[in-house]
């Protein structure tokens, strides 16, 4: 690519006011940044999934994968296997990767796998016009709940810590410096990095002015201590009525999958090829 412009002549179609847009142009900013920095455009491939986040490929001039709903995951898993050197991002929403995919959520997390994904969580499902999701609230009164949401919401950031995943991190779409200093270090980050962005949609679910009162920057945070992350992370439970911790709640140096899964291929045919050779020794051939 020849120029550092990762514009595209896709028209943008997300609401006035729409959380989206700060996190599209703060991962634009971080990877044209990152670009100058000696990392190659093409080393960077977008995954998203189904809802309005998934757009946000349309709109970035790289390398992009639509993927299924609740599938983005696997898809960003088989591109980072195939080549190790991509840096693979994925975009997906609450409903998509905290409901139907969940199961790949937790696994990659698990696993370790060299992917960053930034979940889009309005806590709705803006697409579908305000069905509640894995992390509304209590009594949440959308289409499919009219009466109220029965459910209490999952914490998805004590969910991926539970799941060994070694960078979890939250920010807020009124904010979008730090917004741009958690991605750069998520995806520069070597492992699985998961930033759950409370991001507002203005139209079914305007939570701007609650979260405004609520959310603050963690200072003096100890990223490297499991146990004060996951105090923080509990800190707010998606629910209840208090002040919400934003930042890097924990990191840490691990193994990825790809890197044992390369390391194993290569050890079996080391492996391989050594019986062989002794076998035809035996053999005198």
């Amino acid at each position: 690519m020849s120029t550092l412009n990762l514009n595209t002549y896709a028209k943008n179609t997300w609401c006035i006011g729409c959380g989206n847009f700060a996190i599209l142009n703060a991962i634009r900013l971080v990877i044209t940044e990152l670009i100058k920095e000696g990392t190659p455009a093409e080393n960077f491939v977008l995954v998203s999934g189904i809802g309005c986040h998934a757009k946000i490929v349309d709109y970035i001039n790289l390398n992009s994968f639509y993927s299924l709903h609740g599938r983005v995951i696997p898809v960003a898993t088989a591109i980072k296997i195939a080549d190790p050197s991509l840096k693979v991002i994925g975009f997906s929403g609450d409903g998509d990767s905290y409901g139907e995919g969940l199961e790949h959520l937790l696994f990659a997390a698990k696993r370790n796998i060299d992917i960053t994904m930034i979940i889009h969580n309005n806590r709705v499902y803006g697409l579908t016009t305000g069905q509640f999701t894995p992390t509304s609230p209590s009594g949440y009164k959308g289409r499919s709940t009219p009466y109220g949401n029965k459910e209490k919401p999952f914490n998805p950031l004590e969910l991926m810590l539970a799941s060994n995943a070694s960078f979890v991190a939250r920010g807020f779409s009124h904010g979008i410096d730090l917004l741009k200093k958690i991605f750069k270090e998520a995806i520069l980050h070597k492992g699985f990095s998961l930033i759950d962005v409370l991001q507002v949609c203005v139209t079914f679910y305007n939570m701007y002015e609650y979260y405004d009162k609520r959310v603050y920057v963690m200072e003096n945070h100890n990223e490297t201590d499991f146990d004060q992350a996951m105090k923080k992370a509990k800190e707010w439970d998606y629910n209840s009525d208090t002040k919400i911790p934003l930042g890097i709640f924990y990191r840490k140096k691990e193994i990825t999958f790809e890197d044992s899964f390369q390391t194993g291929i290569i050890s079996e045919t080391i492996d391989r090829k050594q019986k062989i050779y002794e076998h035809l020794m035996k053999k005198n051939l």
